[in-house]
């Protein structure tokens, strides 16, 4: 069973603790994708990326630092510092916990196409839906068409755990029936209804995640034992391949710095 999902935003260079790092399998596309990435104004990457000329300006910094120098590298599942990362706290996996994540867990990327967990990996900012402006990368879907999916195992299960942006680099061309999508849900305070929150429902796909690698969960029937951070299976709200999971209180809220700043 495959455990799916994506990169954040938020990276962070981290030594690899004298840990082997393996060569991400679509490397030479990154290499590719990053050398156009380089040719780009601030003024590009800002429209681009929609994001300010200030952050546009730190970008450019760092796609020009970007490389696979090998002792310039960071072990991907420690580089991303997002809320799904929050969730799966991997700085405090056993190295069995580390060796097990290495073979199931698989991480959605604009750059690299797929990451395995001790992948090296540099600082960058590419999403999956960015448009850019020469016509061979001008949609990463295309770009990266089934190469991303053909990396994952030609059978077995795969529990999607990434955002559609990212997952449908895979879910176009694998059987549907192979993907179990867990659905995480928050109940209002004051309508008692079940509803999606964006942030709880990152941290819990990490949290997920990481019960599911640490717990050594090999079998889809098993996934609606889940009770972390306040979540409980519930089946009248489950679909075929969609079970979902509602908190009354959602007690992930001390894994995210930006839920914590807030209380």
């Amino acid at each position: 069973m495959i455990v799916l999902i994506h990169t954040s935003k938020v990276m962070r260079a981290t030594p690899s603790n004298n840990r082997a790092l393996t060569t991400p399998m679509l490397r030479e596309s990154a290499e590719e994708l990053a050398d156009h990435l380089r040719t780009l104004s601030v003024e590009q990457l800002a429209t681009v990326m929609e994001i300010s000329p200030a952050l546009a300006t730190k970008t450019r910094a760092l796609l020009a630092d970007w490389g696979v120098e090998p002792d310039r590298q960071s072990p991907a599942i420690d580089s991303f510092a997002g809320d799904i990362y929050s969730g799966l706290r991997a700085c405090d996996f056993s190295e069995g916990d580390r060796a097990y994540a290495d073979q199931r867990l698989r991480i959605l990327s604009g750059l690299y196409g797929i990451l395995r967990p001790h992948d090296a990996v540099r600082p960058y900012r590419l999403e999956m839906g960015y448009r850019l402006p020469d016509r061979r990368y001008a949609d990463l879907y295309d770009f990266w068409g089934d190469r991303i999916a053909a990396c994952l195992p030609p059978q077995g299960a795969v529990v999607n755990l990434a955002a559609a942006e990212y997952h449908r680099t895979v879910t176009r061309f694998l059987a549907r029936e192979r993907f179990v999508t867990p659905r995480f849900l928050t109940v209002h305070p004051k309508t008692g209804e079940p509803r999606f929150v964006v942030v709880h429902a990152k941290i819990a796909r990490g949290a997920f995640a990481r019960w599911l690698l640490t717990n050594r969960v090999d079998e889809p029937e098993a996934i609606t034992e889940f009770t972390e951070i306040g979540y409980r299976h519930d089946p009248a709200l489950s679909r075929p391949r969609e079970p979902a999971f509602v908190c009354k209180e959602f007690e992930g809220k001390g894994l995210s710095v930006r839920l914590h700043e807030q209380r």
